[in-house]
């Protein structure tokens, strides 16, 4: 049997996570989700990564959760089934909590708890001809996967309420459009441009990169002066690492600075 999810660690810095069972359109059933939690366990771990790149495998990003199993839901009380999903969201939503960058690398069709992995993700690049919906209240679901706080971050509430309360359907081109997704190209280009974002990201100072990252955390700060406060500590500890020197070093000799992260 095919692993379901291949892990891949570049020498660059940049990890790509391939959700890898394409006969199922990339479902997010158990064994795939238990690979999932191990790797961001140990993407976590792991101090050599700058920037991590999720995509799917064959034609689709992912389908999102597995529906297999909901027929027979009616069997089971509310508190089981709360914690099975609440277990199955808080595993996947990880990838949020990496202090690297995270970009979705939209090869294909992203549905449901599938289309909230990729706006869980820092930065979106889509397929064009991509299809991205979320049809939740259509099987009679509320909707899962923290889609009532993603879409909202992501696309802001008019967008949130079509896609979720009227079901609208959004190619790639459209995402771009409404500002679900950073940029839709051509299918064959998609991994490729997430990849050359993804140098870019990693060529960054990476205790910088990752102080900025939290900085924008959730959508950013309440108001200026949290702003001002964090960015007056965040700062002068980006002043004191080796790599600041380096930078400084690279713009005065006109070359290519050589972050290390201390």
């Amino acid at each position: 049997m095919p692993e379901e999810l291949l892990v891949e660690r570049r020498p660059d810095g940049i990890a790509v996570l391939t959700l890898n069972d394409p006969d199922r359109r990339n479902a997010m059933a158990d064994d795939m989700t238990a690979a999932w939690k191990k790797a961001v366990a140990d993407l976590r771990a792991d101090h050599r990564v700058r920037c991590v790149v999720v995509t799917g495998a064959g034609s689709a990003f992912s389908s999102g959760g597995d529906l297999s199993w909901l027929a027979d839901t009616n069997s089971e009380a509310v508190p089981a089934l709360r914690d099975r999903m609440l277990e199955f969201y808080r595993t996947w939503l990880a990838v949020r909590d990496l202090e690297v960058p995270t970009i979705a690398a939209v090869n294909g069709h992203a549905v449901g708890a599938g289309l909230c992995l990729a706006l869980a993700c820092d930065l979106r690049y889509a397929a064009a001809d991509a299809k991205l919906l979320a049809p939740f209240t259509a099987l009679g679901l509320h909707p899962g996967m923290a889609a009532t706080w993603l879409f909202p971050e992501v696309a802001g509430l008019p967008l949130a309420r079509e896609m979720l309360l009227a079901g609208r359907v959004l190619t790639g081109a459209e995402a771009e459009a409404s500002g679900l997704v950073n940029r839709a190209v051509p299918r064959e280009r998609v991994l490729a441009e997430a990849l050359e974002v993804a140098g870019r990201v990693a060529a960054q100072a990476p205790v910088a990169t990752r102080l900025t990252k939290v900085a924008l955390a959730g959508g950013g700060h309440p108001d200026m002066e949290s702003a001002l406060r964090w960015e007056s500590l965040a700062q002068p500890v980006t002043m004191a690492t080796k790599d600041m020197a380096e930078g400084l070093a690279a713009q005065r000799e006109r070359r290519a600075p050589r972050f290390t992260g201390e």
